[in-house]
């Protein structure tokens, strides 16, 4: 269940409460009785390694700068992949 932020209007205090999603927001602070928003705040969720969109599906100027992040030497190993196959290919 996510964790989220209210703070009171009135007293100023920050309430984190676990809701589920389809629970109602709260309205009334429960120290002093005050309205209560919701704050957005900043979350830890990294999406990493392969599968996602910046990875698989980007732009050819950011597979560019991907691959120089990554060297040459994985580049070089690749190509060397790849050439290997085409003569296999061609030996058929």
């Amino acid at each position: 269940m996510p964790i989220y932020e209210y703070e009171c209007l009135q007293c100023g205090k920050n309430h984190e409460v676990m809701q589920k999603f389809s629970d109602a927001p709260l309205s009334m602070c429960p120290d002093c009785g005050g309205h209560m928003k919701k704050l957005i705040s900043n979350t830890s969720f990294v999406l990493k390694g392969s599968g996602w969109y910046v990875t698989d599906y980007a732009s050819p100027e950011r597979k560019k700068a991907m691959d120089s992040e990554k060297g040459t030497s994985e580049k070089k190993s690749s190509e060397t992949k790849s050439e290997t196959k085409k003569e296999a290919v061609a030996a058929k």
